[in-house]
């Protein structure tokens, strides 16, 4: 038992946990080991897969005791018990449409996700620094010989043509997929109902944590949902504009927002 008995707390990882200088700092390190010490459940939801978030764990020395958020929200992992607790997949027409989409804004890259294989469609810039920067293996090849199911599709390109393919997404199919932007230059495609706040919400009610007791810190679109359920909605300040227009609770560190956060919760929880 400790002041954080009850509480759950979720990170968003790249720009917020994860800093502009590829790295956890020292004093968010040290808080969220300090919050777990006190009892409290802390995990991460992040865009990235398993292969390429996995390896973070041992790199930052991550202290994690709730299940992971991946893919956006297309799974849930569970590293204590090595399982997906959650996994959904993409409409069985996904690949069709995808081609049809690429067809039409022929300036979009595509990197479809296969449990841990990445299949990739037109790289550019984009494609070429977010890999690098995830570290993960991937298969160069044409869409229609990329095999099935997937769990996540990542479109890449400058913001005005990602907003014409997530336009394009709402308007043929909407009821089939989540279509949202998780920096100016990605658009994560999830099945519907698939994303960062319905799986914190999920790993919460899995947890027995009570409502009210969920925080959640992130710094774009794609973390909107589940700051919505965030007792306190954490961002940094160098979050997307969307965020803090949308009302999160602006922080002043952006190297060590998490650390910031906890604080507030100490505080909070004499």
């Amino acid at each position: 038992m400790g002041k954080f008995s009850g509480l759950l707390f979720y990170s968003d990882y790249d720009a917020t946990l994860y800093n502009e200088h590829h790295m956890v700092s020292p004093e968010s390190r040290d808080a969220i080991a300090y919050f777990v010490r006190e009892g409290g459940k802390f995990s991460i939801a992040t865009g990235r897969g398993y292969t390429a978030f996995t390896p973070q764990i041992e790199i930052e020395r991550l202290t994690i005791n709730a299940p992971v958020i991946l893919a956006n929200g297309a799974s849930i992992y569970d590293y204590a018990a090595h399982r997906y607790l959650v996994s959904s997949t993409l409409h069985p027409d996904t690949k069709a449409r995808m081609e049809a989409l690429c067809r039409d804004i022929p300036e979009l890259a595509l990197e479809a996700y296969r449990g841990e294989e990445i299949y990739v469609h037109n790289p550019n810039i984009v494609t070429e620094s977010h890999l690098s920067l995830v570290g993960s293996p991937h298969t160069l090849c044409a869409i229609p010989d990329m095999p099935l199911p997937w769990n996540k599709v990542l479109l890449e390109q400058d913001t005005p043509v990602l907003q014409r393919a997530q336009d394009y997404i709402q308007r043929n199919w909407n009821q089939d997929y989540e279509a949202i932007f998780s920096n100016p230059y990605l658009l994560e495609v999830t099945a519907k109902g698939c994303n960062k706040g319905s799986m914190a919400a999920w790993s919460a009610k899995y947890l027995g944590i009570q409502p009210g007791h969920l925080y959640c810190i992130g710094d774009n679109q794609n973390d909107i949902p589940m700051l919505a359920l965030s007792a306190i909605p954490f961002a940094p300040p160098s979050c997307a504009p969307e965020v803090r227009q949308w009302g999160a609770r602006i922080l002043t560190s952006n190297d060590h927002c998490v650390a910031e956060a906890i604080q507030i919760l100490d505080n909070l929880y004499p």
